[in-house]
C-alpha cells in the first residue's frame, strides 16, 4: 500500500513535469513505442529464425531472448535521444 501511495505520487510528480515541458515524450509514451515496435519486431525475428532453423520452438526460444532484451535497450536509446534537443522545435 506504501508502495502504491509513492509509486502514484511519483508517477503524478512526472505527469506534472512533462505536461509543462511540451517538447518531451512521456515516459509512459516511450513504454507504449518500445512494445508495439518489439511485438513487430519479434514476429520478424522469430519468422527468420523460424525459416533458418526450421524448427518452431527455436525460433519462439529466440524471439523470446531478443523480445526481452531489445525492449530494454529500445527504452533507453528512447530515453537518451529525448534529451537530446537536436531536431526539436
Amino acid at each position: 500500500m506504501i508502495a502504491d501511495q509513492l509509486l502514484f505520487n511519483r508517477s503524478n510528480k512526472t505527469a506534472n513535469q512533462y505536461k509543462a515541458d511540451r517538447k518531451s515524450d512521456h515516459p509512459w509514451r516511450s513504454i507504449a513505442k518500445t512494445l508495439s515496435w518489439r511485438v513487430v519486431g519479434t514476429l520478424d525475428t522469430i519468422v527468420i529464425s523460424w525459416i533458418i532453423t526450421g524448427t518452431l520452438s527455436v525460433a519462439f526460444s529466440i524471439g523470446l531472448v531478443e523480445l526481452i532484451t531489445k525492449m530494454m535497450l529500445y527504452f533507453f536509446h528512447e530515453r537518451v535521444w529525448n534529451a537530446i534537443s537536436w531536431g526539436k522545435h
